[in-house]
């Protein structure tokens, strides 16, 4: 161990988003290649020594305790556990993690080393996977609000790859088989007899951990509220929604040294006829089974929307992924320009 073939294939993953910034340790991490790399796992982060490292991402992860607070980290999947190297400025980015994140290295603050945290959810914790839509991210939830974390891959094959990746490492867990299901006719297998609507679409793996699809209701339950968004112009059109998308907007910062911009995480909803971005809480939905109230803010809040009649030319960047778009919209906002021309501009 390990075979040529993961070797290479963990180098190759081991790339860092071009877009995101990352401290001094994580580049360390990152610029580890081949037999180096997993060296590195067993020397620093691996807790049993025969445990084996099989698959590696970069991605931006949200904790549950921390739902604001959007961070890098480099995602290790072993037969063990799922390990998120984070950036050591996590610790003081959020001042409710102090009960959250051990800071006995506090003294080594001002020496040359640069530090890393490590967030550890054991394999053997894993209760349940809800993958977000169109695989743009998912949740890993453990037995309580410290074990949840959403990877926020904004790239359904990151996704899929690490879903198939842990799918195949729990079946290697040895956990008591769950006892036989009671035959069920198929309105109480996929229907919920209180509310009448249908559950989400659940695989339940080998080793009794769920994975939790959704289903085309949350498409339905989204498209009803950007038509609230919309001013009763769905009366006149059915709504479809052409595109979903986890994306960032960028607002270049004035009066700064260099050119730099600050990217703000925004999902990203085209109908046919109108461009939406919207703040959506990525950890809170749906709602874990220990929560005892809602969360504070709703999933979906509106930031941004425009007409598509209003849109005057999209800007293409020549850079490679992740590509930049520029939308021009007219200044003439909410106004037909067509309700002010009368007749008497085409008299004699």
């Amino acid at each position: 161990y390990p075979s040529e073939f993961l070797t290479q294939k963990l180098t190759e993953d081991n790339q860092i988003p071009v877009h995101l910034h990352i401290s001094m340790s994580l580049q360390y991490v990152a610029g580890l290649k081949g037999n180096a790399l997993v060296e590195f796992f067993h020397g620093n982060i691996a807790e049993v020594e025969n445990e084996e490292l099989r698959h590696l991402m970069w991605s931006s992860v949200l904790f549950y305790k921390s739902p604001n607070v959007e961070v890098m980290a480099c995602v290790l999947l072993s037969t063990k556990a799922v390990y998120f190297l984070l950036d050591d400025s996590f610790i003081h980015a959020d001042e409710h993690q102090s009960d959250f994140w051990n800071t006995e290295n506090s003294e080594c603050e001002n020496s040359s080393f640069h530090l890393s945290c490590c967030f550890v959810l054991k394999l053997n914790d894993l209760q349940s996977v809800n993958v977000g839509l169109f695989d743009q991210y998912f949740r890993i939830t453990g037995h309580s609000a410290d074990h949840i974390v959403t990877c926020l891959t904004r790239d359904s094959y990151n996704t899929h790859t690490f879903i198939q990746q842990l799918m195949a490492v729990l079946s290697l867990l040895a956990r008591t088989p769950s006892p036989e299901p009671v035959d069920k006719d198929f309105y109480s297998e996929f229907g919920s007899k209180n509310t009448g609507k249908m559950e989400n679409y659940e695989l339940i793996h080998s080793s009794r951990v769920k994975f939790i699809y959704p289903n085309e209701e949350e498409i339905g339950d989204l498209a009803f509220l950007v038509a609230e968004k919309m001013d009763g112009l769905t009366n006149l059109q059915p709504l479809d929604i052409l595109l979903y998308v986890l994306a960032f907007q960028v607002n270049h910062v004035k009066g700064s040294a260099q050119n730099t911009s600050l990217l703000q995480p925004k999902t990203l909803i085209l109908t046919s006829s109108d461009l939406f971005l919207f703040d959506e809480d990525y950890i809170s939905y749906p709602l874990p089974e220990f929560a005892k109230e809602p969360p504070k803010r709703d999933k979906y809040q509106l930031a941004d929307g425009r007409r598509i009649r209003d849109l005057d030319r999209v800007l293409m960047g020549y850079q490679t992924y992740p590509q930049a778009l520029t939308f021009v919209f007219d200044d003439v906002q909410n106004q037909d320009l067509m309700q002010n021309l009368t007749l008497d501009h085409f008299g004699e």
